[in-house]
């Protein structure tokens, strides 16, 4: 066995996949205690299913209009609408990534580096795909394609209606990289994907050729371990800029013209982002939610008291930003300031999946696979 074999090994079972993006560690720091605070908002839930648990996956809920899709480790694959289910359907022995959606197919893919297509109306199956590796972020359907990354180095296309393959893209493989939620997003007629090494690099849709690559953090550290820099959650596109964050080093934003870099913070994070039009919204790996100006980096506000509750990606909603954490609870905090204006324990298991939004709510998947659907009110006087 090599070196970095060896050290695959021995990370597979270090790296842990909460939402704080942590080392599983016997010495880690003890949750922040819920300090007290006068609630302007209710968080009130409106419905929950349950489907099989999320395990050590990167499953997340998705919307598709009214309806909610959600998957299990173990296989299932469900869509719910107004607490009902519409159907629910065992895709496979086991799942590891999606879901993603659109008008037509609901597609998932499994821990052996299967991807799977389903009717989203009725779940009925559409094609299956073997892949070289396992999916290592959410998938994306675009222009009647679905877009994957395969572990650290490629992207491919498949189209949405038969699931055969019109392009990849490939780079050189690193010697590790991070298990995490880390996608591809559009912009325009391209694809932006986040690479190890802090790589940001722009693909055109027709073909898979690349237009632009950005630099957002540098490898740093005496070991593999300290020197991970994996762009983690999805690219964010504001305006004429994009924005993202990257494990165990900086948050940064870059032209989306040319990849030109801004700015950058080091603020390590391995949830990913959210942001407005104002504000970049981040959890670090220590549970604070930051806000930066958009434009210049700039901290506008940090809410640094849910220090090591395992604090997920902040979700902008309304006048608020959402976080969830993995001892289950809600926060909901005001954008402006990062005042908590409600919280609510919304799963005992906790949480380990980003929100959605849906409708005039979200929706969020616990770790046992509950799907919460949740809304805001007025708090009671």
């Amino acid at each position: 066995m090599s070196r970095i074999e060896a050290l695959r090994g021995a990370c597979g079972a270090l790296l842990c996949l909460t939402l704080a993006g942590c080392f599983s560690s016997s010495k880690a720091p003890e949750p922040m205690a819920l300090a007290p605070f006068k609630a302007t908002e209710t968080l009130v839930e409106d419905w929950s299913l349950r489907t099989g648990n999320l395990a050590h996956t990167v499953l997340r809920p998705v919307t598709g209009g009214a309806s909610v899709f959600a998957a299990s480790a173990r296989g299932e694959l469900a869509r719910y609408e107004a607490g009902r289910e519409l159907w629910s359907i065992r895709a496979a022995k086991s799942l590891s990534s999606g879901v993603a959606v659109d008008g037509r197919a609901a597609v998932v893919s499994t821990s052996d580096g299967k991807l799977l297509a389903f009717d989203s109306t009725q779940g009925k199956p559409l094609w299956n795909v073997q892949l070289s590796g396992e999916v290592s972020g959410q998938p994306l359907i675009a222009d009647e394609l679905v877009i994957v990354r395969v572990g650290d180095n490629q992207v491919l296309a498949f189209d949405v209606a038969d699931g055969k393959r019109r392009w990849v893209y490939e780079r050189a493989q690193s010697s590790l990289n991070l298990r995490t939620y880390s996608g591809v997003t559009r912009l325009g007629d391209a694809v932006l994907a986040g690479f190890s090494g802090g790589k940001l690099v722009l693909l055109s849709l027709a073909g898979g050729f690349p237009r632009w690559e950005a630099t957002v953090a540098t490898p740093r550290g005496a070991n593999e371990l300290e020197r991970m820099t994996d762009i983690v959650g999805e690219p964010l596109v504001r305006g004429d800029q994009v924005c993202v964050a990257a494990y165990q080093a900086r948050v940064a934003c870059v032209e989306a013209a040319r990849g030109t870099v801004r700015w950058t913070r080091d603020i390590p994070s391995g949830v990913g982002a959210d942001a407005d039009d104002t504000f970049f919204y981040v959890t670090d790996s220590s549970g604070a939610v930051h806000a930066l100006d958009l434009k210049t980096g700039t901290t506008a506000w940090k809410q640094d008291k849910l220090l090591w509750r395992g604090v997920g990606r902040p979700l902008v909603f309304g006048e608020y930003v959402v976080v969830t954490d993995t001892l289950g609870w809600v926060h909901l905090l005001n954008r402006k300031d990062g005042l908590f204006a409600a919280r609510l324990r919304a799963d005992s298991t906790g949480f380990s999946a980003p929100m959605a939004k849906l409708g005039s709510g979200f929706v969020a998947q616990a770790r046992d696979g509950t799907v919460v659907a949740l809304s805001i009110k007025p708090a009671v006087k």
